[in-house]
Parts: structure tokens; C-alpha cells; sequence
């Protein structure tokens, strides 16, 4: 009988990936626990989608060791968020005099989070991750959506630099510039972050699953080939639900750049909780075992910041708590995600 074809799925957020970070934390000890000491998530997944911080997140749970398996713990993604998030969001007293609330620039440079992406993945290229992967980014000179698939990448037509695919899918408009990148071929694109379509990447994710040959493409005779709803058990993790209110009263008489911030907001908001609506759907079209394959784990911020770049130690702890609290009341949910990843490797 056929294995499930087992899919993460890593929204967007900014700093907001730390709660990411300690959900999958979790699940990965329970996965050294019950099955290997030395268990890490990226080898338990199929297919790991992400769409900014979570495409970020989904490129170092595939880095390859030297026998081609995740060579990263969560934690070490954790740690990269923790420890360097300051220098990535950081924007100087000179840039903030100069460039009031990013109205004339982009509200950051894109140097640091350039710099820090070099130190994690080198040359690395994607061709080369541990498993088929789906990263999201909109390419705003053909005006369609890009997307980074390194099952697809045995070609220097598909093939980029991972630090590039990195920098393109985390180019969040008012926040970064838009990437300007390479493919190995040469072919030139500019690129901003996946989240203008897709923050929540899952139905990007279940679609690319329907047109994989898992067992070629895996080199796992037991894999499910192009498969079906029925056949795919997805995870799908979110960043902290932000349902901030707006009244009629405050923009009755708006303009356009009051109505910047909230459009943003709204937009990346209503695009998580489609995605989310229509895979429940589809789930719900399922017999009763498998429609409770689909798990989307989307935590409350609690008492962190909802603003995807504020790295101070207080949001930071915030963050972490806010990713406990999650997971102290889903224990259930989590262990039972750790047994089906197991059942079917």
C-alpha cells in the first residue's frame, strides 16, 4: 500500500516565522523521541512550501548534508531568526530621519538580510536540496507569479542559487527592494515576495504535489505518483493570526496613503484564510479518515507584535511564548502529526 505524500506548508510573517519556528521545533522532538535521536523535520516531508519567512524557513529544512539528507535542525533555524532577525529588520536613526515610515524608500535595506543569507547557503543551489520544494515569489516585469521548484531544477534554465530564491521570496514590498537575480542560465528576473498572491502557499503546494512523480523524483518505489487529495497529508502552518479591526468612521474619507498599511494588512490577512477555507473543503469532500489529513496550525500572537519587523528582545520573547502557548494547548494535535510523518516514511 501506498505511502501519503506528506506536505509542509510555511506561511509568511517577517519575525513572526520564530512561532513557526517552535511549533516544528516541537514536532521534531517528538519525531528524536518515537522514532530517531537524531530525527530532523526536513527528512519527514515530501514537499516543503514557503512563501517568505517560511520560504526561507522551507531552503534550510532542505540544505543538504554530505549524504544528501536535511543537514539543519528547526533549531538552527530558530537560532538564525533569534540571533540575527536585529540585523536583518535593523534600520538605522539616519534612515528612519531621512526616510519617515519607508514613504519615500523601502523601510529597510536589504544589505544585511543579503549578508546573512550568503552566511547560511553559500553557492548552494537548489537543484541540489533534499527534496522537491515550492517557494513562492511574483516577478513584476512579466507581472506573474515565480515560482522556485528544485525538482524542476536539473536544468540551469530552473536552477538558482538558493541565498538568490531566498532574497526574492522575502522581498515584501515597503519593507525590501525587489530582488534582482540570475537563474544559472542567466536568464534575469525581478522578483518580490510571494506573499502579494500566495502568504498562506498550501494550494500552490497541493497543486505542484498533483504533477510529481514522488517515486522517481524521490527515488522511493513506495511513493504515490501525481497524487490525489486523498493521498497527500498536509501541514500547514501560520505566522499569528492578525485580525486587527478597522471602523467606517476612520476610513470614510481616506486617501491612499492611509489606506497603504491596512490594503497590505487586509490583503496578506484574506489571502491566508482563503487558502485555508478551500483546503477544508476539499478535505471535507474526503471519507472520514483522510479529510482529517489537512492540519492548519495558525497560533495566537497573544502579547507579540503583530509588525513583521519588530526585533526587539521583548517581541522576540513574546514570540517564543506565543509558539508555547500554542503548543501547550494542541499537544494532542502535534503528537499525532509526529506518528502520521512517521507511519509514512
Amino acid at each position: 500500500m501506498s505511502k501519503k505524500i506528506k506536505i509542509l506548508s510555511l506561511d509568511g510573517g517577517g519575525i513572526r516565522g520564530i512561532i513557526t519556528c517552535v511549533i516544528l521545533k516541537y514536532i521534531e522532538e517528538q519525531l528524536q523521541k518515537l522514532d530517531n535521536p537524531n530525527a530532523k523535520i526536513g527528512d519527514y516531508f515530501d514537499l516543503i512550501a514557503g512563501t517568505s519567512t517560511g520560504g526561507i524557513l522551507a531552503a534550510i529544512l532542505l540544505y543538504p548534508d554530505s549524504d544528501k539528507k536535511a543537514k539543519y535542525s528547526v533549531e538552527t533555524a530558530l537560532d538564525l531568526y533569534a540571533k540575527h532577525g536585529e540585523s536583518i529588520f535593523n534600520v538605522s536613526f539616519w534612515q528612519q530621519l531621512i526616510n519617515p515610515f519607508g514613504l519615500f524608500n523601502e523601510r529597510i535595506s536589504q544589505k544585511a538580510l543579503e549578508r546573512q543569507l550568503e552566511n547560511v547557503f553559500g553557492n548552494l543551489e537548489i537543484k541540489d536540496f533534499t527534496k522537491p520544494c515550492l517557494i513562492t515569489s511574483y516577478d513584476i516585469f512579466h507581472r506573474k507569479a515565480k515560482f522556485f521548484t528544485s525538482h524542476e531544477a536539473g536544468s540551469d534554465l530552473e536552477n538558482f542559487y538558493a541565498k538568490d530564491i531566498c532574497r526574492a521570496t522575502a522581498a515584501a514590498p515597503t519593507y525590501f527592494e525587489p530582488a534582482n537575480i540570475k537563474s544559472l542560465y542567466g536568464q534575469e528576473f525581478t522578483l518580490i515576495d510571494g506573499g502579494v498572491y500566495a502568504n498562506n502557499p498550501a494550494l500552490c503546494a497541493y497543486a505542484e504535489a498533483r504533477k510529481i512523480e514522488f517515486s522517481k523524483v524521490l527515488d522511493q518505489p513506495g511513493k504515490k505518483d501525481f497524487p490525489k487529495i486523498s493521498d497527500m497529508i498536509i501541514v500547514s502552518i501560520g505566522t499569528g493570526q492578525v485580525l486587527k479591526p478597522y471602523t467606517y468612521r476612520q476610513f470614510e474619507n481616506a486617501g491612499k496613503v492611509k489606506w497603504i498599511q491596512p490594503l497590505i494588512d487586509i490583503l496578506l490577512s484574506s489571502n491566508v484564510e482563503t487558502t485555508d477555507y478551500h483546503l477544508k473543503k476539499m478535505y471535507e469532500t474526503l471519507g472520514t479518515r483522510n479529510r482529517q489529513n489537512y492540519h492548519r496550525l495558525m497560533p495566537s500572537l497573544k502579547n507579540a507584535s503583530p509588525e513583521m519587523d519588530d526585533v526587539s528582545s521583548k517581541n522576540i520573547y513574546e514570540l517564543i511564548q506565543a509558539g508555547l502557548s500554542y503548543i501547550d494547548q494542541n499537544r494532542k494535535e502535534l503528537n499525532e502529526i509526529a506518528k502520521k510523518l512517521i507511519k509514512n516514511s
